[in-house]
């Protein structure tokens, strides 16, 4: 029969054996296997990196991405779950350097790049160990034998074969652009990388004086990033603003915009009531435009006269606006995309005196120096020169390399881009067709990104990537090459199809230029590591070179998922290459999830020590604890506030009902042997209670299921959080007395087979969520009995839903009987009645009246003798009035006494008539006509001594608390039942053991207990009672409703 099931509540060991049980039977290639004949259901894993250990959001990523593919493959789908890991880029790198104790690319280069590469290919699996073993207790199933690996070969090639697309579109392209630039690591990054690491900074600005050619003038300009000021080869004006001259108190004359002298100048005022300034003239912006002044530094004299151009004078440009600063902005073409553009505009020399290491040239004073500790240098011999006007402190946001925590510079550097402003309407129109979960972040954050899309700049000046598949020529001839083969027929060699796609190997490989007859190189850079995992779904499976039909059934994936963070990353990389390769979007349905915070809401972090360790955390609460917390808890694009106390309530509500109520099953079925293969469900035999459970049963499993089918997650666990909630506090408490009965009668069965079909079926119901337990569960409820059934839960089918057991009647009967109950237990709670003291009736004025079955359920839950419905509850019942001053005093001020006086002695319920058929109360005051809505009055309900009510908008029940001598004997005789049940559970009795029951100490009990010994000895399973005695076994002394006595037990 069944195994006997323990009822602690501590899962981790069982976990541990249910995913032993799934290694060692193959159960997932199993899950696989069965459904390779089903319509497939594609499933993206977005890759994550080995060389980092996982932290508690990869337990929220791991078991959403987990849980919809077992819920596909249980509806008949076949699901592809490929695992993948992203293996490039330069966090790995930064880990390397690290171990070899190098700093920077000089070093790496001294080093020797081959070994570094080496090294970085074995640092990659360092935690991939721990990967493998997380993914496995958290329960997440994918392909981890023959994963995808962005370093392999084949998936390089692949990615070569897209480039070489892009290529042949004419939208990969080399220029001169201003980048976002690491100087520490020497790469630029893309922009879904520079979102990732902004943080708030205080610096000083400088508000600088250009002193105007051929006049005793200046131009006031205003610049926050001081360090380009050497730089500088224009200043730049709003064509449409109006510009003023003006004299100013501190003795100088000063160009700047007149909507901001007041802002800048009044500054200089020591009183206020003072003049500033003096205007002297004033001008549009356009006339200013080529006026001359004298640069601040001489440092770009040979630079600018060596490009013979024009350099230091006043531009236009309408991006110059009026809400910082003076109105004038200095331009330096090589460190801003608004200056490039000026440049070009008016054909200006490009200075850019930083170097790649973000450090200052040798034709400045300051070589050598980072470009942000050169801030207060420049400052400083600026103040000396007198033309520092003012360096105030401000407080902004500024971009940050993610990688390195160095704060980032905007570069012109020469760098490869992807232009995706060219495809920027086929992004737009793809995104529109995807589900996103919440539409939200799909229409507004992603999609504000699309609209505002910038050229994808796709190239770093690295080591450890995917290499640019271009070769170059002195001459300028340029080549995409699109394959190894390609490569080998392009050299005439065939070794060079067999050459590792990774620098330096395949530097080496060159070939001839068929315009000058000279060696092709292969450019130098590495691609951005964003563009190898938004290539997973092509490049996993090798195509186009093989797996043609593969790809083609597995994209676009019907589901991915993934934190908040990946819209920039992931989500775009994925959608980009997709739009620019196959012009459609890569996924149908995103999920998209919050960050994991701590117990108050804050960001995790190891530096403020609040950090969850997910092994620790899975070790304590086990896998099914935790997957179940983040399905119930909130909406998954919510932060959600990780913390044991939240993940064990969860536990226990959901999790520990389910399994104490399959622990009450498999108790009593191994008592009576019951084998529920040897019975059939009878419906038309079943009483109202199998019937509503088995109606409630159907109607969750359908909406579960139609929760799932369109990704409402806590809907779902609600709805099953609930259904288990009803099957163990209401359906099994009401039947306990069903499987205590001797024999093995038609209505013991009915309530086995009723109870059976509930537990399986939820099990297989919640199976996606919590698929550990419902293993535990099925294997010993059906595999113990039934050898032709599938071994696990997890190669079985969803639930069908069963149309003809739903009966919505039926369920909103219940419903309302389950009200009134709830109603009851908060009177008798109000009256400090406990629930085992009968009382004699319970009054219910509702909208529905429930039939002699249902009134006889509330009357055993709420020990009531009668229920008695109602049209009017006045007799037990009144209402209390008292003026809401707020808004009677402005109305009647003196009156408000005497309204006081009247509302005290109103009759309440007549009142309140009259308040429900007119909206107002009418009586007079002092000869003053008083109307009162319910707006103007605090309304209490009140009960009349012996009665207690509770009501809501459409029920109100009363409950009679004056109890008779009858009826607290009866409480005596519950209080003497439920103290022996506890002594024989204390004392270790089996169920079904028979005992001697002993009572001494108190005349009243004893007589009691004399008078209803039958009831009694029922329910306690007691063959005899002795009175009296002094030697009582096992006694205990007891407080029954105020009188003390000694019990004891004695098993027969």
């Amino acid at each position: 029969m069944y195994n006997k099931v323990d009822t602690n509540l501590n899962f981790v060991d069982r976990e541990k054996n249910v995913e032993k049980f799934w290694k060692e039977k193959d159960i997932f290639r199993k899950s696989m296997d069965s459904r390779k004949e089903g319509e497939t259901y594609t499933f993206y894993d977005g890759p994550p990196t080995a060389n980092g250990k996982p932290h508690i959001g990869h337990v929220l990523t791991r078991v959403i991405k987990d849980m919809i593919p077992r819920y596909r493959t249980m509806k008949g789908y076949m699901v592809p779950r490929k695992a993948g890991w992203d293996t490039h880029g330069l966090p790995v790198e930064l880990e390397v350097e690290k171990l070899l104790g190098l700093n920077g690319k000089e070093q790496i280069e001294n080093y020797g790049m081959e070994p570094f590469i080496k090294k970085c290919k074995e640092s990659v699996w360092k935690y991939k160990g721990m990967w493998e073993d997380f993914s496995g207790t958290v329960g997440f199933w994918a392909d981890m034998d023959d994963p995808y690996v962005t370093y392999d070969d084949n998936f390089i090639e692949s990615e070569w074969w897209a480039l070489k697309e892009i290529w042949k579109k004419k939208l990969l392209y080399k220029g001169f652009k201003i980048v976002p630039y690491c100087p520490r690591c020497g790469t630029p990054l893309s922009s879904q990388e520079v979102a990732q690491g902004y943080k708030t900074v205080k610096e000083r600005s400088a508000v600088v004086r250009f002193k105007v050619v051929g006049e005793d003038a200046y131009f006031l300009a205003w610049t926050t990033t001081p360090w380009t000021l050497p730089s500088n080869v224009a200043l730049c004006v709003n064509p449409d603003e109006t510009y003023c001259k003006v004299k100013a108190v501190d003795g100088c004359t000063y160009y700047m915009a007149e909507a901001l002298l007041d802002k800048v100048l009044g500054k200089l005022v020591e009183h206020e009531g003072d003049k500033a300034y003096e205007v002297l003239e004033t001008y549009k912006g356009t006339d200013l435009e080529h006026k001359a002044y004298e640069p601040l530094f001489n440092f770009a004299t040979d630079i600018i006269e060596k490009q013979h151009k024009t350099a230091h004078f006043i531009t236009c440009d309408t991006y110059v606006t009026m809400t910082d600063g003076t109105g004038i902005v200095h331009i330096a073409p090589a460190f801003g995309e608004d200056d490039a553009n000026v440049g070009r505009k008016y054909d200006l020399p490009f200075v850019q005196l930083v170097n790649g290491k973000g450090e200052m040239t040798e034709e400045t004073s300051y070589a050598g120096v980072f470009v942000k500790k050169a801030d207060p240098m420049i400052l400083k011999d600026l103040e000396a020169k007198g033309l520092l006007f003012d360096a105030p402190k401000f407080e902004h946001e500024y971009p940050h390399c993610w990688r390195c925590d160095t704060p980032l510079i905007y570069y012109a550097r020469e760098s490869w881009f992807i232009k995706m402003t060219a495809v920027k309407e086929d992004l737009v129109r793809n995104n529109n067709t995807v589900n996103w979960i919440p539409e939200s972040i799909g229409k507004g954050r992603f999609g504000d990104w699309l609209e505002n899309i910038q050229d994808w700049g796709i190239s770093r000046n690295r080591y450890w990537g995917t290499p640019l598949n271009v070769w170059e020529c002195e001459c300028g001839h340029q080549e995409c090459i699109g394959g190894r083969q390609e490569l080998a027929d392009r050299c005439g060699n065939p070794d060079a199809a067999k050459v590792e796609l990774h620098r330096p190997y395949i530097d080496e490989v060159t070939f001839q230029c068929p315009d000058c007859g000279k060696k092709m190189h292969r450019v130098p850079e590495v691609i951005d590591c964003w563009f190898d995992s938004g290539a997973m779904p092509f490049a996993q499976h090798h195509y186009p070179f093989e797996n043609k039909e593969l790809f083609e059934q597995q994209f676009p994936a019907q589901f991915i998922s993934e934190a908040v963070d990946q819209t920039r990353g992931w989500f775009y990389s994925l959608m980009a290459e997709s739009t620019l390769l196959f012009n459609k979007a890569p996924y149908e349905n995103i999920i998209v999830l919050g960050h994991v915070q701590d117990e108050n809401g804050q960001k995790m972090s190891k530096s403020k020590g609040n950090a969850v360790d997910p092994f620790e955390a899975l070790e304590t609460y086990g896998a099914d604890a935790i997957r179940w917390y983040f399905y119930v808890n909130s909406a998954p694009w919510l932060p959600n506030r990780f913390h044991g106390k939240a993940v064990q309530e969860g536990q226990r509500k959901f999790m520990g009902t389910l399994w104490n109520t399959y622990a009450f099953f498999v108790l009593y079925a191994n008592i009576d042997a019951f084998d529920a293969t040897k019975y059939t469900l009878e419906y038309d035999k079943l009483p109202v209670m199998d019937k509503w459970l088995l109606s409630k049963l159907n109607t969750v499993v359908r909406a579960v299921d139609n929760d799932l089918e369109n990704y409402r997650i806590p809907e779902a666990a609600r709805a099953l959080q609930e259904f288990v909630d009803e099957m163990s506090n209401w359906y099994v408490r009401r039947s306990r007395e069903r499987f205590w009965a001797k024999g093995m009668e038609q209505d013991k069965i009915n309530a086995y087979m009723t109870l059976y079909t509930a537990l399986v079926t939820i099990s297989k119901a919640a199976a996606p969520m919590i698929p550990f337990m419902t293993e535990d569960i099925y294997r010993n409820l059906v595999c113990s009995i039934d050898k032709s059934a599938p071994e696990s839960i997890h190669l079985c089918d969803f639930p069908a839903v069963d149309e003809t057991f739903i009966d919505k009647k039926l369920e909103e009967d219940m419903e309302a009987v389950l009200k009134a109950v709830v109603m009851g237990r908060a009177c008798r709670n109000t009256a400090n009645i406990k629930n085992r003291q009968p009382i004699s009736t319970m009054f219910i004025k509702a909208p529905f009246t429930l039939g002699e079955f249902y009134q006889e359920i509330i009357e055993e839950e709420l020990n009531v003798k009668k229920v008695v419905f109602t049209d009017d509850v006045r007799a037990f019942t009144t209402y209390t009035f008292k003026p809401q001053l707020k808004t009677v005093g402005p109305k009647y001020g003196k009156q408000l006494g005497g309204i006081k006086q009247k509302l005290s002695v109103i009759d309440g319920n007549v009142a309140m008539d009259e308040l429900k058929a007119n909206g107002v109360i009418v009586f007079d005051v002092n000869g003053t006509e008083v109307k009162l809505a319910e707006e103007d009055l605090l309304i209490d309900i009140s009960q009349k001594e012996g009665y207690v009510t509770e009501a809501d908008n459409t029920v109100t029940v009363v409950l009679d608390t004056n109890l008779t001598d009858a009826l607290v004997e009866e409480g005596f005789v519950y209080e003497v039942i439920s103290k022996v049940q506890t002594m024989r559970k204390d004392s270790g009795f089996e169920v079904m053991d028979h005992i001697t029951v002993y009572v001494n100490g108190n005349d009243t009990i004893a007589e009691v207990v004399q008078k209803n010994e039958k009831a009694i000895g029922e329910k306690v399973l007691a063959d005899a009672f002795v009175y009296g005695e002094s030697d009582i076994p096992s006694a205990k002394e007891w407080n029954i409703n105020g009188e003390n006595t000694k019990i004891g037990v004695k098993k027969v």
